[in-house]
């Protein structure tokens, strides 16, 4: 158990969570970081082929995995990364499905991250202003500016400075190379639509001589591993954070209980301050089982927000094949978060101005980066590629997360998920997927189905009910996106948190996951969660 006295408890040992741990603790604060599943070693972790295949398919036909398995990084990772769902169960309501993507280890979801570090515009933080449309994020991007170079600073990122508005330079090592045909589709989509590709920003594939056991894109292999490195952090593992304790005059927390996964042991620990790194749903539910009207001394939310407004971004994806011509170098350039390329339209993806919905998009892309063996492929004389466009979700109230009556095997209430696409990102959608046709026409390729591209005789049978392969746009949290439910704000009447991502009524306690966000951007969050995380531990040392 615990060895050492803490005054902060970090709750989640992700993303967030090894930012908060390593900020906290080179400040000199002592950390507690509670983790909800096990710690695994890099091999239990990680696994290899061909035993991940076979547990993945198991998975599906078990139906342990079956949401989950709807999106292709499970394709790419230990299924042993993506919690059982028979387990850990959720409710939506009937033909309105959300995939809700869980990691409970020591890692959690960066340990399956796609790495992909895109900083927000003032654009996006100042977004309603343009279009009169739902709240403004309380913070400007001057105010996270140091913490977004920080952050690329500490995890190396790889990168291009673009001189783009919508999209702000960062602090970054050189840029992995486009393939040869990525360069080829760069040249041609700039002198055909004036389109501007450029190289994505992130991570580049896991390296074991220069990263460790470890991939630097995981908390383990990099926040986490440094914080716990100081003597000021401790971890503890497999217990599961029921609710937060607030005090008799419900302005302050004074520590949370937590349940035991293993025995199922129920426990209180106190502590100075919270830091919720849970993941978005996973801290909205916390939040809402610690509300005064399911304990004597709960906690007081004046909005009635908390749970409202989830979002996460819309997408749609079209396969594609390009004439390799002459090109017949052998790349071995793998897909990453870093090898890969944007179109980044931002919140003007029509000069003409003549489209029918509000806020942006960007397009992700890759050719030549995961081409099969050519004994497999159905078109031997070209070259794969792929354009996944993602999209700003606008914040509805009605899209929101609640407690059920029902209990899972903790007696902890199981969320229920109600989120849905409407008219705006519908629209949006359209355009994305003529601006993806035109893309590929332009720079000469044809989009085909994957089936058609790769000759596999279980494919068919794998694919036939993918979301990412039919005509409509997958559901919410497809894209793991997902952001919202506790949003900041300027107004105690209108947010759950103030601009330094403290609830209004128990400044003690923060949220810093994707739960704070008050509006989606179309930028892949991480790295601005990062960010956040990093000035609010540095607020709430200062103020204590």
């Amino acid at each position: 158990m615990i060895k050492n006295p803490f005054e902060a408890i970090v709750i989640g040992s992700g993303a967030t969570g090894g930012i908060a741990a390593l900020t906290l603790a080179e400040l000199g604060v002592r950390v507690l970081v509670i983790e909800a599943g096990p710690f695994f070693n890099p091999k239990e972790a990680l696994g290899s082929e061909p035993l991940n295949t076979f547990k993945r398919i198991r998975g599906i036909l078990n139906s342990e995995n079956k949401m989950q398995a709807q999106h292709p990084g499970f394709w790419k990772a230990n299924p042993d990364l993506y919690i059982n769902e028979k387990e850990n169960r959720y409710k939506t309501p009937k033909n309105k499905p959300f995939i809700w993507t869980q990691g409970r280890q020591v890692g959690g979801r960066s340990l399956t991250w796609g790495g992909i570090t895109l900083r927000l515009s003032e654009e996006n933080f100042k977004a309603s202003r343009v279009d009169n449309y739902g709240s403004e994020w309380p913070i400007s991007y001057s105010e996270l500016e140091e913490h977004y170079t920080a952050i690329e600073k500490l995890l190396s990122i790889h990168g291009n400075n673009d001189g783009l508005n919508q999209l702000p330079d960062g602090e970054y090592i050189k840029p992995l190379p486009f393939t040869d045909m990525e360069e080829e589709f760069k040249s041609k989509i700039f002198n055909s639509l004036n389109y501007k590709v450029i190289h994505s920003r992130g991570f580049g594939p896991h390296d074991i001589n220069s990263d460790g056991y470890w991939p630097r894109s995981s908390s383990i292999g990099s926040s986490l591993a440094k914080a716990l490195k100081t003597g000021k952090v401790e971890l503890l593992t497999n217990q599961i954070v029921e609710h937060i304790i607030i005090n008799k005059q419900q302005n302050l927390s004074t520590g949370v209980v937590m349940i035991d996964r293993l025995t199922q042991a129920k426990n209180k620990l106190n502590s100075k301050l919270i830091v919720l790194c849970a993941s978005t749903i996973q801290s909205i539910k916390i939040l809402l089982n610690s509300l005064e009207n399911r304990r004597t001394q709960g906690l007081i939310e004046p909005s009635g927000k908390l749970g409202s407004y989830l979002m996460d971004h819309i997408s749609t994806c079209r396969f594609f094949s390009m004439p390799s011509n002459n090109i017949k170098k052998v790349t071995n350039q793998k897909l990453t978060g870093a090898g890969s390329f944007f179109i980044p339209f931002g919140n003007n993806p029509d000069k003409s101005n003549r489209v029918d919905f509000i806020r942006g998009y960007g397009i992700w892309g890759g050719i030549d980066r995961f081409d099969p063996p050519a004994f497999l492929k159905k078109k031997p004389q070209t070259k794969t590629g792929f354009l996944i466009g993602h999209g700003e979700v606008l914040a509805y109230e009605d899209n929101k997360v609640t407690l059920s009556n029902n209990l899972d095997k903790f007696g902890i209430p199981i969320p229920l998920i109600r989120c849905e696409w409407k008219e705006n990102e519908l629209k949006m959608v359209k355009h994305m997927n003529k601006t993806i046709e035109n893309c590929i026409k332009s720079a000469g390729g044809e989009i085909n189905q994957l089936k058609d591209l790769i000759n596999l005789p279980f494919l068919n049978l794998l694919t036939k009910n993918a979301f990412a392969l039919q005509d409509s746009p997958p559901p919410p949290g497809y894209y793991v996106h997902e952001v919202g439910g506790a949003p900041m704000g300027s107004k105690r009447d209108i947010s759950v948190l103030d601009k330094w991502n403290r609830l209004w009524e128990c400044k003690n306690v923060l949220v810093v996951d994707g739960a704070c966000w008050p509006t989606s951007a179309w930028q892949s969050p991480t790295l601005t969660m990062m960010a956040l995380t990093r000035r609010a531990c540095i607020k709430a040392v200062k103020n204590y």
